[in-house]
């Protein structure tokens, strides 16, 4: 063997030990089970789920319930890497919940199909594409510190995301892989999704501060955004002579009609209250229709959870 070809060789196989070495760090170790699951560790829990329809319990996979969330929670035609990306946040959040409270103690359960206590479900929309993007994500979830993160997602956050006190009032301290970033989603989302406008009765905005402050503002003669976020957002909106959290309002006055607090224009007029903005939801985290452009551009599911979640590890939880 000439010296330049074993010279070649050494490098070639330096390139390949390196490489190695670097997939090892990028590898984290299986985080823990929550206490409520503990005796699945290493391998795919069963959950309890609250069927909220019929107010029953069912026993399932933990990957059967996760298809259900993610066709509930996105488009079951959307890419399969979006819907992969989906899969992550949606094993990510049920294991966080879990841990952090056990679940749903209240119901005897883990889970819950209503998404006001935890995220929709839907077994109908479950389509090939849904169980494929599952199934490559398997058991995988995003962790900050070997821990897991609060995955928070929304449909669509305009022309940026939010940090998580201005966009949910959340009080619990920005964690640090939550950032601000530009959302993809400005290249592909249709008109009629992007945009919102809503009028409010004067007199259902006045009954909202109340509910949300305890402070009756009066009869409505004013309006306007007294505080934004570094994103942009409105977190505080004056009503008279009363601050309401912008986050709160938009949930008493209806988060369907009043679809953000990316407010571009606010007044009163003979209809009430009129507001008008862009983005869905409350814009933390993974923005949906963002994943969708990513996953478009040709990203794999990891690469577009950590396009929205910042210095985190991805792991197989089994």
């Amino acid at each position: 063997m000439s010296r330049l070809l074993r010279a070649v060789l050494l490098l070639l196989c330096a390139a390949l030990a390196i490489a190695a070495g670097c997939r090892r760090q990028k590898e984290a170790a299986p985080p823990p089970l929550p206490e409520a699951l503990r005796e699945y560790q290493g391998r795919e829990p069963r959950l309890r789920v609250y069927l909220h329809e019929s107010g029953t319990i069912a026993e399932m996979d933990f990957e059967d319930y996760i298809a259900g969330v993610v066709a509930a929670e996105m488009d079951p035609q959307w890419p399969e890497s979006a819907l992969g990306a989906q899969a992550i946040i949606a094993r990510t959040f049920t294991l966080q919940k879990i841990k952090e409270s056990g679940g749903l103690p209240e119901r005897n359960a883990h889970a819950s199909t209503d998404f006001k206590e935890f995220q929709a479900y839907s077994a109908e929309r479950i389509n090939d594409r849904v169980r494929q993007a599952v199934e490559k994500t398997r058991g995988m979830v995003a962790l900050y510190n070997g821990d897991y993160i609060k995955a928070w997602f929304h449909a669509y956050a305009g022309p940026r995301t939010a940090l998580p006190d201005e966009g949910l009032d959340y009080e619990g301290g920005n964690p640090p892989y939550i950032q601000i970033v530009d959302s993809p989603a400005e290249k592909i989302i249709p008109e009629e999704e992007k945009n919102w406008s809503a009028s409010f009765p004067l007199a259902q905005v006045q009954a909202a501060v109340r509910e949300v402050t305890g402070e009756d503002p009066g009869p409505v003669q004013n309006a306007e955004i007294s505080e934004k976020g570094p994103s942009g957002r409105a977190t505080k909106i004056k009503i008279n002579d009363v601050d309401v959290s912008a986050p709160s309002l938009r949930l008493a006055l209806g988060s369907t009609e009043m679809r953000s607090t990316f407010i571009e224009e606010i007044e009163l007029g003979e209809g009430g209250l009129y507001l008008a903005g862009t983005g869905y939801g409350h814009g933390v985290g993974m923005c949906q229709w963002g994943a969708r452009a990513l996953a478009e551009e040709g990203r794999s599911p990891e690469e577009i959870v950590n396009y929205f979640y910042r210095d985190i590890t991805l792991a197989k939880a089994w």
